[in-house]
């Protein structure tokens, strides 16, 4: 699901030293002698690798607008809960809170003034590419903020509080036992 996020242009006035310029770098050899411009390669990408690619582009522009900054390295999971909770505000799921008349009906005859929220698939599968892309950016795999387990019990208490909300139970699959092949002698 592509989850929209608005982003924060920065006008040459907002930059720290007004007055600084800044350089284009030509793009590596490598590239160029293979002949791959970034245009050709974003759109040869999968579907899943351009969601992951902007995913991990947004939390970055995230981090840098955080105040102060944050760099990668001081990541952690508490900034991680800060970004799902900021984007919440973008959400496009009604959530009915326990005072609201339809709390528990997947269906309400009417509207409400609940809030939008996330949907919890969406955050689950935005933590999924973002936990991928920290270790293709270079992130110790030990230190992965998207991994710790903060992060996967607010997606826990996020299922189920909009499952409680819609009156749906959501009930861990039971793993089918293999079929055991017996040898008749």
């Amino acid at each position: 699901m592509n989850i929209g996020y608005p982003f924060q242009t920065l006008d040459h006035a907002s930059l720290p030293n007004p007055s600084m310029s800044f350089a284009l770098v030509p793009a590596a050899p490598s590239l160029i002698s293979a002949g791959t411009s970034i245009a050709a390669s974003t759109s040869s990408l999968s579907r899943y690798e351009n969601q992951k690619r902007r995913d991990w582009n947004t939390f970055s522009q995230y981090l840098r607008n955080h105040r102060p900054p944050l760099s990668l390295s001081w990541c952690s999971g508490a900034h991680v809960l800060e970004f799902l909770r900021y984007l919440d505000q973008f959400g496009k799921t009604k959530v009915h809170t326990q005072q609201c008349p339809f709390y528990g009906y997947p269906n309400p005859p009417s509207p409400c003034p609940c809030p939008l929220r996330q949907a919890w698939g969406s955050l689950d599968a935005l933590i999924g590419r973002l936990r991928a892309a920290f270790e293709e950016n270079g992130g110790n795999p030990e230190a992965n903020p998207f991994a710790v387990r903060a992060v996967r019990l607010y997606l826990k208490e996020v299922r189920d509080s909009q499952a409680k909300a819609r009156g749906i139970s959501y009930e861990k699959k039971k793993r089918k036992k293999p079929a055991s092949s017996s040898v008749a002698a």
